[in-house]
């Protein structure tokens, strides 16, 4: 048995926990040894996240205009596809299918799994638990596709118990970065700090063996949008809750002020944070930390040999209700994009818990491949570059949809219009035009992905009429 709409039943706080839960993983514990590596300084660390912060908050703001005009399920594909063609939309949608939320969401299960191991070890990801001869399969990525079909079930059986952990799992994950901030304040070691900042605005690379790379003004500029690509996944997924508007409550309200609310948490804490790491760690230790977990050495600092321990159980914490947020939005974007007959069938159908049980059981098939494939650390890497291209195109939208659609309601209007969208569309071209000069890697596999939707998108458009030909035959 099955429904055939969505259930309101999120409210301003759960809408809230969705962005700010999808968007605190690993990464605010993690990516700073990258950063210090290649801006070489303190004030330069805070800068980047700083500036990802802005663009993050810029770039909800106006989305908040758009979630108001649109407030169903589908979220930045129904936008796209509203401002530009359906065309530009379907391949979002690819994109988000194929690798953008699916390899997210098998990343941050093998990192929950990872820190896993640090209180149970037999979760190694350095062990194996299944060797099949073209592949070898960890302990780690076991228990990241368990994690990842257990969220999975528990959100195919209703909103409502995916609501409840998101919430929960959230404010539990806030409250302990609180805690970790403030008690890393108080253990805040002046000498560290002086030396931290004492040279705080010199650009330079910091090699983990303490060698220094000088560079030129353009070098620097590209080391800056290098350092920028782990702030950009670390900020990202804040959009999800417009995935799920047909899901939450008085949308037109709620989707603007949950956008702000939760970008503006989470860049606070992530700001916050980073001064502490500068408080407690030299930036040498920083950029070398052992695996780059800087949230590890940190708390080692701050609470001693129990620290580890902490800091582990705060990242199961964080990864678990980031990886809700991520599966219980994801699947309304296939949801939509089956409505409009350019994805599996199946995917278009509510269950008899008003959700998109299909869609959810093959984002977790798709999902669980990713974290067999040991490749998806390289992939979330990759589409930083598209992910921001596609935030670009979606803000120019509301330019277009002005202009297309003047009489549309709107009863939120994007704050700061024009100047703040303009000022994000500019600084998303220079980080994306960096980045394609000095880290190619990172562009043209994402580049290549995309692409690939176009005969995909041109093939379900045939298939699509093909149908709608032989049910008219039929009549």
């Amino acid at each position: 048995m099955s429904t055939t709409s969505f259930k309101p039943t999120l409210g301003l706080l759960d809408a809230t926990m969705v962005v700010a839960g999808s968007m605190i993983g690993s990464g605010i514990f993690i990516v700073s040894a990258d950063i210090t590596r290649n801006t070489g300084s303190a004030g330069w660390l805070m800068l980047v996240w700083i500036i990802t912060g802005f663009m993050t908050l810029i770039a909800a703001l106006s989305y908040a205009e758009l979630s108001a005009m649109f407030p169903k399920a589908g979220g930045q594909y129904v936008y796209l596809k509203e401002a530009y063609n359906p065309l530009i939309g379907f391949l979002y949608g690819w994109s988000f299918f194929s690798v953008i939320q699916t390899a997210t969401i098998a990343a941050v299960g093998v990192a929950f799994a990872k820190f896993s191991a640090y209180i149970f070890p037999v979760f190694s990801e350095d062990a194996v638990a299944v060797n099949l001869g073209f592949i070898t399969i960890s302990p780690a990525q076991l228990l990241s596709i368990f994690v990842i079909v257990l969220l999975t079930f528990i959100n195919s059986r209703g909103v409502k118990n995916g609501k409840v952990i998101q919430t929960t799992f959230t404010l539990a994950k806030l409250i302990s970065l609180f805690c970790l901030i403030v008690f890393g304040l108080k253990a805040a070691n002046s000498v560290v700090w002086h030396g931290n900042w004492q040279n705080a605005w010199h650009l330079h690379g910091l090699a983990v063996d303490g060698s220094v790379k000088e560079y030129t003004w353009i070098i620097g500029a590209g080391a800056v949008a290098s350092a920028m690509v782990g702030s950009v996944f670390s900020s990202d997924s804040w959009n999800n809750i417009t995935f799920i508007a047909g899901e939450v409550k008085n949308p037109q309200r709620n989707i603007g002020l949950s956008l702000f609310l939760g970008t503006l948490i989470v860049t606070l804490i992530y700001v916050s944070t980073n001064l502490v790491y500068t408080a407690v760690l030299p930036l040498q230790q920083i950029a070398a930390a052992p695996k780059d977990r800087v949230g590890v050495a940190a708390s080692e600092m701050i609470f001693g040999t129990s620290g580890t321990i902490m800091i582990a159980l705060l990242i199961m914490v964080s990864t678990f209700g980031c990886n809700n947020g991520l599966i219980l939005a994801g699947a309304r974007v296939y949801y939509t994009m089956a409505k409009d007959g350019l994805f599996f069938k199946g995917a278009g159908t509510l269950n008899k818990f008003a959700v998109p049980g299909y869609a959810l059981w093959l984002q977790c098939i798709f999902a669980s491949a990713w974290s067999l494939s040991g490749k998806y650390g390289d992939l979330l890497d990759m589409i930083s570059f598209v992910v921001v291209c596609f935030y670009m195109l979606t803000i120019g939208g509301i330019f277009i949809l002005r202009k297309k659609q003047p009489n549309r309601e709107r009863p939120y209007k994007a704050f700061g219009y024009p100047l703040l969208p303009i000022v994000y569309i500019i600084m998303g071209i220079t980080f994306c035009l960096l980045l394609v000069v000095f880290k190619p890697k990172f562009t043209w596999p994402g580049f290549l992905i995309t692409l690939l939707g176009i005969p995909v998108y041109y093939l379900a458009v045939a298939t699509k009429k093909s149908s709608v030909s032989e049910n008219n035959v039929e009549d």
